[in-house]
């Protein structure tokens, strides 16, 4: 019959091995995750130039891009509002913010 101290080893030995497998499965799962993303962000560049190149010197862009930014601006003001409201402090973000 086994001790204590031997039924403890072995349990023990035992979750040493199950991490071990679980530190495995991470590391196989990570990088087929950074495989997948790489691949989406290469897929995404390849996206946004074809736009861009279509859209280039266009009026058409340009009306977009400055809507855009104005609903940004007002989205901003809009989120720095309502933590106004709640009396919490909004950290300034993005270029050319000011401390509130």
């Amino acid at each position: 019959m086994e001790t204590d101290n031997q039924q403890r080893e072995k349990r023990f030995e035992n979750f040493g091995k199950r991490v071990d497998k679980f530190m495995d499965e991470l590391d196989e799962a990570s990088v087929r995750l950074q495989k997948e993303f790489s691949e989406r962000f290469e897929e995404l560049k390849v996206s946004a130039d074809k736009l861009k190149k279509e859209t280039e010197n266009s009026e058409r862009w340009k009306e977009v891009e400055l809507s855009l930014k104005r609903a940004g601006e007002e989205l901003g003001k809009a989120v720095k509002a309502a933590f106004k409201s709640k009396g919490e402090d909004v950290p300034p973000s993005g270029p050319g913010s000011t401390t509130p």
